[in-house]
């Protein structure tokens, strides 16, 4: 019983990921040319996300500077979500929805990229990150699940969606991760050319 359960999650995190390849396959192309151009410019990428999506932010950020399958110079990004004292600046009422809006402002530039990460994309915090990216004139990149939540009803025409169809949060941060993947591949490819990557 345990087993089959097991060989089940599987086969649909497969089967999303399949059905989803032709459908992602635009936007997540989009994001990396939006991003390529920004960080060829001077520019970086802010990434955020709450909850696990918190986790796909900052390894996203890793593999944006320090290189993702192969060595190349380091490019500008800054995951939003690892600064305690930010995150719950002392003195201050506890108040989640600024978190990442405030670093926004204080840090995004016109040319650079907010990386928005949400399955459900409701999150107060990160609709507020959005207009603090759209302030400052920056396209946005965001990833959500479903049908893209309040996230999606904010995006402006220069903005990039890359939204998982599915109901299951498990399943829609599988295929997140995959996408963030290949972002950071994608931007390699961009810089560096096609290159095949050792095993």
């Amino acid at each position: 019983m345990l087993e089959q359960r097991i060989q089940t999650a599987f086969i649909e995190s497969a089967d999303l990921k399949y059905q989803s390849a032709q459908t992602l396959g635009p936007p997540i192309a989009a994001a990396v040319q939006a991003m390529a151009v920004s960080v060829t410019s001077g520019g970086k990428v802010l990434a955020c996300g709450t909850g696990a999506s918190a986790a796909l932010a900052q390894v996203f950020a890793a593999a944006f500077v320090c290189g993702f399958e192969r060595d190349r110079p380091e490019l500008g990004a800054i995951a939003l979500t690892t600064d305690g004292t930010l995150l719950a600046p002392p003195g201050a009422e506890p108040d989640a929805v600024p978190v990442f809006s405030r670093q926004v402002r204080a840090l995004g530039h016109a040319g650079d990229v907010l990386l928005a990460v949400s399955p459900g994309g409701n999150c107060a915090s990160m609709v507020a990150a959005i207009d603090a990216a759209h302030e400052r004139e920056m396209v946005v990149v965001a990833l959500t699940g479903r049908h893209g939540g309040r996230m999606a009803g904010m995006l402006r025409e220069t903005d990039i969606h890359i939204c998982v169809q599915h109901d299951r949060a498990a399943r829609v941060f599988e295929v997140h991760a995959l996408a963030l993947h290949c972002i950071c591949d994608g931007v390699d490819a961009q810089l560096l050319g096609e290159q095949e990557i050792p095993i």
